[in-house]
């Protein structure tokens, strides 16, 4: 029976720890690259995702979100899940969560040995892309046009929903139940009247 993949948004710092390892191996220990350029000051401005096979972390990427587009970089598969289809689900889910926040255009850096992974992934060269390099590696940009979600969360949608975590939007967040209960203002008070 094959293990099943799944992916979460890391909302804990146990999580974004395993996504750290899991990056460690594939571009440190793998790629020889340097430490702050693999960990370039944009871990924690970025929402991740962790990939799973059965409860075993296998893989992670970082998207970070722009005016109008989002950016999907830094997937990393353990060696021994690469057989796996576990950086297509990653990058799947990547993708449905760029739809669900209204993306169309997710922008990446593919590395140039890794282009027809991207391409059967979606992605595609474009007119005016570059190519360049960084961390000893070609790269050149690479951009995937999504059909665009009915239901993504925008401006005028229930603002319960908006505050909920990410990716989490389906479900009733901690905000919900609060609603509940009625307001009663604590810092609009006698305290505040005396400053």
């Amino acid at each position: 029976m094959t293990e099943a993949n799944t992916v979460t948004v890391v909302r804990s710092l146990d999580d974004l720890t395993k996504v750290m390892a899991i990056r460690s191996v594939a571009f440190l220990a793998e790629q020889a690259c340097p430490l702050e350029e693999e960990f370039d000051g944009n871990d924690l401005s970025s929402t991740h995702l962790l990939g799973y096979v059965g409860d075993e972390p296998a893989a992670a990427l970082r998207i970070r979100c722009f005016a109008d587009f989002a950016k999907v970089e830094r997937l990393a598969v353990r060696p021994e899940y690469r057989n796996s289809r576990m950086a297509f689900v990653i990058v799947r889910a990547a993708h449905e969560l760029c739809r669900k926040k209204g993306y169309v255009k997710v922008y990446g850096h593919a590395q140039k040995r890794l282009m027809p992974f991207w391409r059967r992934a979606g992605a595609r060269t474009f007119e005016g892309g570059q190519d360049f390099a960084f961390s000893d590696h070609e790269y050149t940009e690479m951009l995937a046009e999504l059909p665009r979600d009915p239901e993504a969360i925008a401006v005028g949608a229930d603002p319960l929903v908006i505050i909920r975590p990410e990716g989490r939007w389906h479900l009733p967040g901690v905000l919900d139940r609060s609603s509940a209960r009625p307001a009663t203002n604590p810092t609009g008070g006698e305290r505040s009247r005396r400053r």
